[in-house]
């Protein structure tokens, strides 16, 4: 991290939540890059997005190896779509209702001096406070896992942009252990032999926990969120939008970026 910036806290941002209707995969990758974008270029304050999905897909990070990560026939079978995103970390099985995916696009100033451990943690801190408050006893399990007593809940990744940070997250809601393990490999190689009861434990359903709605789960997020850090509601710019499509026509939705390691 750049020690030189003065780090700034929470508060002294103001902070907006976009939470809109489901969008399709290849959108979800383009705004990340985009709203990232945005908040270095200081033409958007500080974001706090939540994830709608339109349709399944498997996101894997801009490191991970296509072939190595993912089966792509079960994945066509399935009638799930194969999407890369701009950071790093593992990959994510999605279907609509049964994951909670949000971003956070900050200025660096935030995590200004702190290790990679350090950032993680502190920019979890909001999500691990509401799963408590929900009777979740949940932690951040260096470097990049949100678990609990219960097993995991989910993963997150970060990007960097000059001088802004995208801080993502995605949290098993009610995971098909089965079917992700038809399609992720890395999956059938941690837990083919123990069954796919032992995979439901491993990413463990945040609704097992809860009993909780996932809309109820997600509003809890957000009302910690804006307890701890103030939140005001926004809306994506048409020229947001814009720059997306643009992105998934010439980045996103080509077979060049999706097998950037094949």
């Amino acid at each position: 991290m750049n020690e030189e910036l003065k780090r700034s806290s929470w508060n002294d941002h103001d902070w907006q939540l976009i939470h809109t209707t489901p969008q399709k995969p290849l959108q979800h990758m383009a705004l990340d890059q985009v709203l990232l974008d945005e908040v270095a270029a200081g033409r958007r304050a500080p974001t706090l997005r939540i994830w709608e999905w339109a349709a399944p897909a498997v996101v894997i990070g801009i490191f991970q190896s296509l072939k190595n990560e993912v089966d792509a026939q079960a994945a066509q079978q399935h009638n799930i779509e194969i999407v890369r995103r701009i950071s790093g970390g593992g990959a994510m099985f999605i279907e609509p209702g049964n994951t909670i995916t949000y971003s956070i696009y900050a200025p660096r100033t935030l995590i200004a001096g702190m290790n990679f451990r350090e950032a993680y943690a502190y920019m979890d801190a909001s999500v691990l406070e509401a799963l408590n408050e929900l009777g979740i006893k949940a932690w951040y399990q260096p470097l990049n896992d949100i678990t609990s007593e219960g097993g995991k809940i989910g993963g997150a990744a970060q990007a960097y942009r000059g001088n802004a940070v995208l801080h993502h997250v995605t949290m098993a809601y009610n995971i098909d252990a089965s079917k992700m393990l038809q399609v992720l490999r890395i999956g059938r190689e941690k837990l083919s032999d123990k069954g796919t009861t032992s995979a439901a434990k491993r990413v463990d359903p945040l609704r097992s926990q809860t009993g909780l709605s996932r809309e109820a789960i997600i509003q809890q997020m957000i009302a910690t969120f804006r307890q701890r850090h103030g939140l005001h509601t926004g809306t994506l710019l048409s020229s947001e939008l814009a720059a997306a499509e643009q992105l998934i026509h010439e980045k996103f939705g080509t077979e060049a970026w999706r097998a950037k390691v094949p």
